[in-house]
């Protein structure tokens, strides 16, 4: 159980690294009012979705590393169709909160939340 428990733990702190400390530039740049504002040519007009996936790239990863190390030393299935679902979810959940304006960071975070916990039953409790 205490194994479990820190794998959990690592992964919301994985998350909060992530999604807090080392978004820097991208959390301007997955927002379309900045294009709009620093790069207001056409040409620039969807580079928010590149940002959106760069972090959604990273948040993925980083969140996903410690139960993907778990898996590498002791064993495991991994799935890599979980990275995709993970990667995609939240950029739409960034997508909304950022640019649609539809949920706020509360619940930006919930459905953050239940992203992790899933990644983890899928990987630790149902190996």
């Amino acid at each position: 159980m205490g194994t479990k428990f820190l794998i959990l733990i690592s992964m919301v702190f994985c998350h909060i690294v992530d999604d807090y400390y080392l978004q820097g530039w991208l959390a301007s740049a997955k927002q379309k009012s900045w294009w709009d504002k620093n790069s207001p040519d056409k040409l620039y007009k969807h580079d928010y979705i590149a940002a959106l996936f760069m972090h959604s790239f990273s948040w993925t990863f980083m969140m996903m590393l410690v139960p993907t190390i778990y898996i590498i030393l002791f064993g495991g299935r991994y799935y890599p169709l979980v990275f995709v679902v993970n990667l995609i979810i939240h950029m739409i959940t960034d997508n909304l909160k950022a640019n649609a304006k539809v949920i706020n960071l509360c619940q930006d975070q919930l459905i953050h939340m239940i992203q992790i916990i899933g990644t983890f039953i899928v990987f630790i409790i149902c190996k």
